[in-house]
């Protein structure tokens, strides 16, 4: 009995992933939960496991291709006594339907991608739209792209008109809609513009011909890469920042640190000591584990407290999440911060263990650097930027002393923080590692 495998969902707004490794052969014979690709997203890198068990029988794909969620990648032969797996292929046609149009992306809008030109678009009726209160409405036809394009800038997807077959919504109309009622309000430049950045890396200007001065080559960019362009082009075009710069004496920190390390199995980093403190200063100031919502116009507290960490890897910059960092001690944090960070670099690492961040923080210290300027991580409000370390010259009663002073930068969303506010948060930070008997207390 012939069976298919196709590729499943990958996580919320994943539409496709790029093929790294195909991990069985043609007469290979496999079982539910098998690795038979790896492959990388947007989002990070993973092995995808089958759902159905037997025969390679073909393999439709290859290393470098481009694969879509739903799209059949190997067929397969029940072995003996394993019919019953085919009703599964039939569901996951049945999924590919047009009219199916991946709801999750509307059930979980992105607050952080919502245009502030265009979140105050008012209602409108689209035709057969029913406007009685409580009455459900049928999902608008619309590819998972139209639909983004719809949230980013701020649109209800079931308000446009469809021109395409069966009513169906195209990006043009998408556009369309927002130009004219942009117009009917005055305000037909401003969606104009914000439509434009809703989608940077499509409308960057042309380049130049290189190849009349040289040899040029080109290589596809990596979904990682071309993820990270995307959202740092929308950090940059979407929200205000500013970034504030401070110094923390970790002097007697680092002979803390290393007195530990010396006598103790777990190796606490400084990275695992400010994972602790970011979480008390959390706490003590909600503004910045916090998000807007410019669609309802609201602050969006959150009561919990996840950290970002930006990890560096050979094929771009990844960006684990450590959880409650609140309720877990610094020995804790320390071991799960080396295991996310291995994770990542041996493409180990799913979308799940990228979710979730309130803040995040980026260390370059052990790189370079006496200060930078980090973009802040859409929807979060800010990120905390770590330097190298160095011995400087600190005047203090009366005399100049070494002290080894550590450079921090916390770059912010001054739509919701000022800058008084980012000042008391960077300095408590400071603080918090300038007295690491007081760390000891918690933890």
């Amino acid at each position: 009995m012939a069976l298919e495998f196709k590729l499943p969902e990958l996580g919320e707004n994943i539409e496709s992933a790029e093929v790294l490794d195909v991990l069985v052969s043609v007469g290979d014979t496999i079982s539910t939960d098998t690795p038979v690709l790896e492959i990388e997203t947007d989002k990070a890198t993973i092995e995808v496991p089958s759902d159905v068990s037997g025969v390679v029988k073909e393999v439709l794909i290859s290393a470098g291709q481009s694969a879509k969620v739903g799209q059949t990648v190997l067929r397969l032969e029940a072995v003996s006594g394993e019919a019953q797996a085919e009703p599964e292929p039939e569901a996951d046609t049945q999924a590919e339907a047009p009219s199916e149009a991946e709801p999750e992306p509307q059930k979980a809008p992105e607050p952080e991608r919502t245009a502030p030109v265009v979140a105050s678009l008012p209602p409108a009726k689209a035709p057969g739209q029913n406007g009685a209160p409580g009455t459900p409405r049928s999902l608008a036809p619309a590819a998972p792209s139209t639909r983004r394009l719809a949230r980013e800038i701020g649109v209800d997807i079931n308000l446009v008109p469809g021109h395409g077959p069966g009513g169906r919504i195209s990006i043009d109309d998408v556009k369309t809609y927002a130009k004219s009622v942009m117009r009917s309000i005055g305000g037909g430049a401003a969606v104009q513009q914000v439509v434009q950045t809703a989608a940077p890396m499509a409308t960057s200007a042309p380049l130049p011909d290189f190849s009349k001065w040289g040899e040029v080559r080109r290589e596809k960019m990596s979904g990682i890469r071309r993820k990270t362009a995307q959202q740092m082009s929308l950090a940059w075009t979407t929200i205000p920042q500013v970034t504030q710069f401070d110094k923390a004496d970790i002097t007697a920190l680092e002979g803390l640190r290393k007195q530990i390390n010396q006598s103790s199995e777990a190796k606490i980093t400084v990275t695992a000591i400010l994972l602790k403190v970011m979480g008390s200063a959390l706490k003590k100031f909600p503004n910045f584990n916090a998000s807007i919502d410019l669609a309802s116009e609201e602050i969006v507290y959150k009561d919990f407290y996840n950290v970002g960490v930006a990890v560096d890897t050979e094929r771009g910059l990844l960006v684990p999440v450590v959880h409650d960092v609140v309720g877990r001690n610094i020995a804790e944090l320390a071991n799960e911060l080396n295991q996310i960070a291995e994770k990542a670099r041996n493409r180990k690492i799913g979308p799940d263990d990228l979710q979730g961040s309130c803040i995040t923080i980026t260390n370059l210290g052990g790189i370079g650097g006496y200060a930078f300027s980090p973009i802040v991580n859409p929807p979060e409000v800010a990120i905390l930027g770590v330097a190298r370390a160095s011995m400087e010259p600190v005047f203090g009663d009366g005399r100049f002393r070494a002290r080894l002073m550590m450079p921090l930068c916390l770059s912010y969303d001054h739509r919701l923080i000022d800058g008084a506010d980012a000042a008391r948060f960077l300095r408590w930070i400071c603080e918090a590692l300038e007295n690491p008997a007081l760390l000891a207390f918690e933890g």
